[in-house]
């Protein structure tokens, strides 16, 4: 009975959370070990079906850095990044259209589907959803990496009108029609500000935003955040996930979340537990 009483406590501490939540769009980037693991796979999914039949919109925005590199590895060809981007030359485009928009996306459509929702994969380039310019960092030129512009979010409020969950591959087209690569925090970032999410959710494998003595921060402000770069305690890959956060915040989504997903169930306890599994940035 005590084991029954306390599953009952925990619908009891969602409930407010669900209340509050109901028929808003959540945007959930998805990577790192919670793609790969095949138990936090299924952990995933279900989580995102069960938002899905709670009265939440989730919209998934996936990765698949590995996969590429993996890929281009099996073709001979080595991979080349610099600040953390891969240079996409045009072949590279080619397997990144490939593996993304094709076996990545289709492979996470196939797993909603066995937790029993329903999804449809899209890439950047449906409906010209991800509109992008080349992006060059201190003027260098990656090729066909693209930065985001503008976002046409028709094909994904279509989807959800129908009922499906959305599994959008970050590959976006400039006004030419030519493909470009897009990190997915960034596409993650700019398909919430467009949908006017409640809540933007990057899934990272680590524990989220950590102090100077290695312990989480369970909330931070933004202005927070630009004090902790500064002083040299948030550094490395945590700095450009955190800027995609504060942009998301800018352009009106009201909360953003950097949580560890090698946790399992880590979305659910994210949105519907008091004290949560990673960071809360606020405005």
């Amino acid at each position: 009975m005590k084991k029954l009483i306390d599953k009952a406590a925990v619908l009891v501490e969602a409930l407010p959370y669900m209340r509050r939540f109901f028929d808003k769009t959540i945007v959930i980037k998805y990577g790192g070990s919670a793609m790969v693991d095949a138990t936090l796979r299924e952990s995933f999914a279900v989580d995102v079906v069960l938002l899905k039949y709670i009265g939440l919109r989730p919209v998934i925005v996936h990765g698949g850095g590995p996969q590429i590199g993996q890929t281009l590895e099996r073709l001979g060809k080595k991979s080349e990044f610099v600040d953390g981007l891969r240079v996409t030359d045009d072949e590279t485009m080619e397997v990144v259209e490939m593996v993304l928009g094709g076996r990545v996306n289709q492979s996470i459509v196939d797993l909603v589907h066995r937790a029993g929702g329903r999804a449809i994969g899209l890439t950047g380039r449906d409906g010209r959803m991800l509109q992008v310019r080349r992006k060059r960092p201190g003027g260098k030129d990656l090729g066909r990496v693209g930065e985001v512009v503008h976002v046409d979010s028709s094909a994904i409020d279509a989807t959800t009108r129908q009922g499906f969950i959305p599994v959008v591959a970050p590959i976006g087209a400039d006004e030419d029609g030519l493909s470009y690569n897009v990190n997915a925090d960034e596409a993650a970032g700019a398909i919430a500000v467009a949908l006017g999410a409640v809540k933007l959710i990057l899934l990272t494998d680590v524990e989220g935003v950590l102090d100077a003595q290695g312990q989480l921060m369970s909330q931070l402000s933004s202005a927070e955040v630009g004090k902790h770069i500064d002083e040299g305690t948030i550094r490395g890959g945590m700095i450009p996930k955190l800027a995609c956060c504060l942009s998301a915040l800018e352009g009106g989504v009201a909360r953003a979340h950097v949580i560890d997903g090698r946790i399992l169930h880590a979305v659910l306890l994210e949105i519907f537990t008091d004290t949560g599994v990673g960071t809360l940035i606020t405005r």
